[in-house]
Order: C-alpha cells, then sequence, then structure tokens
C-alpha cells in the first residue's frame, strides 16, 4: 500500500503552525502552565488547518535552507504579534498593580506558578478579571481571527519587513501605559488624597502614630473603593481586543 502525501499543503500547515505556536506561546490566557503544551500544539495545527489550504497555492520554500528560513521568519512574525498582543491585554493587570502600590498591597508579592512571575494581590486579580472578560465576551476569538488574516499580507516564505514594527512597538507600549493609568486613575487620586491627609494629620496631631492609622487605613479605604475600576473593565477588554487586532494588522501591513 502506498501512501501519497500532497508536499505543499503539508509545509504550509507546518509553516502556518510555527507562526500560531510562537503567538500562543507569549498571548495570555494560553500562555500560562495552564494550558499544557500539547495543548497549544493542537490548537495551533486546528487553526492552521483553517488557512492551510489557500495557503498551498503561494511561493512556498523548495530547499533546505529555504526552509529553515521560513522557520525563522514565521517566529519572528509570531513572537512579535504575540509581544503586542500579550502587552495590550495586560494593560489592565498594570492597572491593578499600580492600585496594589498606591494601596499598599505591594508589599504581598508572591510567586505566581501559573504566570511564572511575581504578581502582586490586585494586579493577578485584574489579571483573572481581563482574561475572564476575553473568554466571556468572545475576545479570544477576535484576536485568533486577526492572527490568521494576517496570512493574508505576510508570505510563509522568507523572513519578513520588520522596519516598521518600531513605531508600532512605540505605540503599542503609550497605549499600554496610557489605559492602565486611566483604569486605575480613579483609585490612585483617592488614595493620594488619602495619604495627604494623613499626613496633616500627623502635623495637627504629632503623637498620633502615622504608621499604626495609615496602613490598615489605606488598605481599608482600598478594599471600599476598589470597585471603583470594575465598571470600566468591560470597555476596556473590547477597545484593548480591537487594539491587538489593529496592531497585528498593521505589523502584517495590512
Amino acid at each position: 500500500m502506498t501512501i501519497s502525501v500532497a508536499g505543499a499543503p503539508l509545509l504550509a500547515l507546518l509553516l502556518a503552525s510555527v507562526r500560531v505556536v510562537a503567538w500562543l506561546s507569549l498571548v495570555p490566557p494560553f500562555s500560562t502552565r495552564g494550558v499544557p503544551a500539547m495543548a497549544k500544539v493542537v490548537i495551533a495545527l486546528g487553526l492552521s488547518f483553517a488557512v492551510a489550504p489557500q495557503l498551498a497555492d503561494d511561493k512556498l520554500p523548495s530547499t533546505t535552507p529555504e526552509v529553515v528560513l521560513a522557520v525563522v521568519g514565521q517566529t519572528v512574525i509570531g513572537l512579535g504579534m504575540g509581544f503586542v498582543t500579550m502587552l495590550l491585554i495586560s494593560a489592565i493587570a498594570a492597572a491593578g498593580t499600580l492600585i496594589d502600590l498606591f494601596g499598599g498591597f505591594a508589599v504581598a508579592s508572591a510567586w505566581d506558578p501559573l504566570a511564572m512571575n511575581t504578581n502582586s494581590v490586585f494586579g493577578r486579580f485584574h489579571q483573572m478579571l481581563a482574561i475572564t472578560l476575553l473568554l466571556v465576551t468572545g475576545g479570544h476569538l477576535m484576536v485568533i481571527g486577526g492572527l490568521l488574516k494576517t496570512f493574508d499580507y505576510l508570505p510563509l516564505s522568507g523572513l519578513p519587513e520588520i522596519g516598521h514594527w518600531s513605531d508600532i512597538l512605540v505605540t503599542a507600549f503609550s497605549m499600554f501605559f496610557t489605559i492602565s493609568v486611566q483604569i486605575a486613575l480613579p483609585m490612585i487620586a483617592v488614595l493620594f488624597i488619602a495619604d495627604l491627609a494623613l499626613a496633616l494629620m500627623t502635623k495637627v496631631a504629632p503623637q498620633l502614630n502615622a504608621l499604626t492609622v495609615m496602613f490598615p487605613a489605606k488598605v481599608g479605604l482600598t478594599l471600599l473603593l476598589l470597585g471603583l475600576s470594575f465598571p470600566v473593565l468591560p470597555a476596556a477588554t473590547e477597545n484593548l481586543v480591537d487594539l491587538a487586532n489593529e496592531a497585528m494588522a498593521s505589523m502584517a501591513g495590512a
């Protein structure tokens, strides 16, 4: 029995899966240890099956050096787009970290075994909220769709033109800080005013131990006003998904 396999669709499938796996390795929630590596490979192959038939007609590498160069190129594309997407989606977690910093919870940072980094209390809490909103609203399907559309503009052979990526990365960083500060700004303002009030209290009553009053007061105020940031999270998640898709389209030259 002889089994014949079409070489062009198979090569297109493998090269497309390289880009998708590199993207999934950075973008939450797929990048966490909660998603096994084998599951990422299966997801990448499944997504690649959707685009491989239309890519088989494109110009594909025919020699071993060209295939190696194509694999490197697809890895660069996947990592670049994954980094920008991860950066924008992480803006909500950064807002929680700012709340921890001004609310006095930053000292309670702990190692997160799933994310493989150190997370603060509300930083991790906002990250979980962002991932939940992303999954519930279907935002993860939108960013995956944005990734699959890049196959229409970036070929599977050779190295991509990354000269204009620096401007996109600078814009992504600026949007990351802007959105995170906008989400946490009401809490930051209230906690800053509370710090000023406690500082004036120590001037009025020097015998008052400021450290004894300051930390419990700020912790209680943070817990009381934490809900101020919740109403803006759905709109922020939708905005971040749109920005991630626009960034990937710009990197693809669309």
